[in-house]
Order: C-alpha cells, then structure tokens, then sequence
C-alpha cells in the first residue's frame, strides 16, 4: 500500500527579505511567511489532507511554520537540516553558486556541505520515516536547498527548479516499495 510524504518548504523569513545565504543559520519567520503557513494549513483543510505524523528540521523556522500549519505533536529531526554553507552562512545571496552542477561542491572550499551529502543525507532521514508501520501520511517541513537536493535523490529536478521553490511550497511524494515518486507539487 502506498503512503504519502507531503514535504513543505518554511515559510518566508526575514533572511529571504534581506536576501542573506541561510543554511544552519537561523532567522525569525516574517508577517508574510506567517500569512503563507496559514493558507497552506487552510488548504490542508479545505481539501481534507490530516496527517498521522509530522517532523522538522532542527532550525527554528521549519518548527515555527510547522505550529502555524498544524497544532499537532512533530519531532524535530537533524536529517531534515538546510545545507550547510559553512563560511557563506548569513552572508549575501549573491555570493551562491547559481549552476546546480557547480554547486554540488562549491560551498566545499568555504567549510560546507556538498550537495551530494545533503541529498543522501536526506533520503536517509524521509525513507526511515516512512518506513516506520504507522506513517501513512506524514507532513514534514525543511528547507528550499534540502527539499531540491531530495528532489535530485527521486528524479531529474531541472524542471521543477525552473518553476521555483517558494517558500511553503509542498511536495507530495508517493512512497511505495521503498521508493518514492512526485506526484504533485503544491505553490
């Protein structure tokens, strides 16, 4: 029987405003990020998605945007972490690699991760939580640069990435098997 993995981006923080590379560094959700979690949560209703369980990243704003989509218990999970852009954390956007290839190992040279650890990294940490008897449908909330680098573990994620990853963006995976695939992806 397949299970579903509904795996949401946080919602808008002052960082994104300010446009500032935010990996393992954290900064507070704004007035509108808060606004984007409570349409995801109405959505939710609205189209009668619950789930049986829920996780997060460590990272204070996953967890914050988790409490405004759901009031139910989660746990709070490293494996579900940003990237970590070492040197580059806090620092200006524009100091990212922009080519998806260069970036597998660019933020290397800064004391980071590669995009490689990132993907394995998170493919370990959704696969045991779905592998677990009772997750039949399980919400869990990461980051912009994990959920692509997932993405990169299921399939070709070029365009998907040429439509964006706003921020609370979900993607619906099917799990099933021990694999999962991309059914949808909400914006």
């Amino acid at each position: 029987m397949s299970k579903t993995l509904y795996l949401m981006r946080h919602a808008q923080t002052m960082f994104n405003v300010q446009k500032k590379i935010q990996g393992w560094c954290d900064s507070p959700l704004t007035q509108q990020g808060k606004e984007q979690a409570k349409k995801v949560s109405e959505y939710f209703k609205e189209h009668g998605i619950s789930f049986d369980h829920a996780y997060c990243s460590t990272s204070e704003r996953c967890s914050d945007t988790l409490e405004i989509v759901t009031n139910m218990q989660y746990t709070r999970l490293k494996g579900l972490k940003e990237m970590f852009y070492g040197e580059l954390e806090g620092e200006s956007e524009r100091l990212n690699c922009d080519d998806p290839e260069g970036c597998k190992t660019y933020y290397l040279q800064f004391g980071g991760e590669s995009s490689d650890d990132v993907k394995d990294r998170m493919m370990k940490t959704l696969t045991e939580i779905m592998e677990k008897e009772d997750h039949q449908s399980v919400l869990a909330v990461s980051h912009g640069g994990a959920c692509f680098n997932f993405l990169r573990g299921v399939q070709d994620p070029s365009e998907e990435l040429k439509k964006g990853f706003t921020n609370c963006c979900v993607f619906v995976y099917e799990y099933n098997d021990h694999h999962f695939t991309l059914k949808e992806v909400i914006r």
